[in-house]
């Protein structure tokens, strides 16, 4: 019978912690890369982990197991150093699973204590193994049954895989480079039997959260007030790396908005609330702000597809024009220059 309780059992956590020291013994990362990318398909949910495994630099070692096509492009992002300037934005991006192996400091009360029921003992340097579910935008957490039993999986085939990989380097090439080497669990009878498959991932979902239109006595006042016009103004929404916790909740970083002035260098407004509130409500806190200000610039930049979709529509209406651009000098000036506070 499956156990319903989110809470790991003795036996699941031993079987993951089985599965990570002899992952740790093969040491695959003296022969892969974190760019030689495959899938696990997890043979309860259906879902495809892709695992990365970490160590070929020498400094973490880890099987990272991230979480369907988010967590493929959050990883791919990543891995392209794509968050070589903003180095926090990949630990805010990524989901996934986690297994690496860390110093005790590393490791918490809850870790220990599991270690000690489970009987086991580590020294040393990154001989500690540590799990924890990466979400994007919540601090790394502890896991949950179903999560500890698919990473105990994805663990004994990234073993499989990876001595394959060894003789044969080019097991996870593939003629498209939409197709990923993916191992399939298939169910003859009750016992597992797996298979290798090229798949391609599946589309990602775009963000469509909410957002609550300015209401029509709010652009009335703005069309017929005689604001000041001119200026380019830079609007962005990130992650900082500060925590923030709710009793009994798991801890989130906050998200910020930030409105700089091109020209000047200025920053206008900025604001810390979670990721919804902030995009749901920052239009109405747009016009809040040019009708308190009384003045209205001529053009808007944003670098991302979310942020331009939500200031699309009240762009149009005020006649403000709306343009993306690969980067945002005044604003990512300002964002380094905050750095200190978080």
């Amino acid at each position: 019978m499956m156990n319903i309780d989110p809470s790991p059992s003795l036996q699941e956590w031993k079987a993951l912690y089985e599965a990570a020291l002899e992952f740790k013994e093969l040491a695959p990362w003296n022969w892969m890369h974190d760019t030689d990318i495959f899938g696990v398909k997890d043979p309860v949910s259906g879902e495809i982990g892709y695992c990365c495994i970490m160590g070929a630099a020498g400094e973490y070692y880890a099987l990272g197991l991230y979480s369907g096509s988010e967590g493929l492009y959050g990883l791919l992002k990543i891995v392209s150093d794509e968050f070589s300037e903003f180095k926090d934005e990949a630990l805010f991006i990524q989901s996934c699973l986690m297994a690496s192996f860390e110093d005790r400091k590393c490791l918490q009360k809850q870790d220990l204590k599991q270690i000690k029921a489970l009987g086991l003992k580590f020294r040393g340097r990154n001989a500690w193994p540590l799990f924890r579910n990466y979400m994007p935008g919540f601090f790394p957490w502890y896991l949950k049954s179903d999560e500890v039993r698919f990473l105990t999986v994805a663990l004994k085939q990234a073993m499989d895989v990876s001595m394959r990989f060894k003789k044969y380097p080019g097991l996870l090439v593939h003629p498209s480079r939409d197709h990923y080497f993916v191992r399939v669990p298939d169910k003859p009878s009750d016992d597992i039997i797996w298979k290798d498959e090229w798949l391609e991932p599946s589309p990602l979902k775009m963000e469509d959260a909410p957002v609550i239109p300015v209401k029509e006595t709010t652009l009335r006042r703005l069309k017929k007030a005689r604001l000041q016009r001119g200026g380019i103004w830079e609007i962005d929404f990130f992650y900082v790396p500060a925590v923030l916790q709710e009793k009994e909740e798991r801890p989130y970083f906050p998200y910020m908005s930030l409105l700089v002035d091109l020209n000047s260098t200025l920053i206008l407004k900025f604001q810390l609330e979670n990721k919804a509130d902030c995009k749901s409500t920052f239009p109405v806190k747009f016009a809040d702000f040019i009708e308190h200000v009384k003045v209205m610039p001529d053009e808007l930049l944003v670098k991302r597809y979310d942020v331009y979709r939500i200031m699309e529509p009240l762009s149009t209406e005020l006649g403000i024009e709306i343009n993306m651009v690969e980067s945002l000098p005044a604003l990512e000036s300002a964002r380094k220059s905050m750095k200190d506070f978080f």
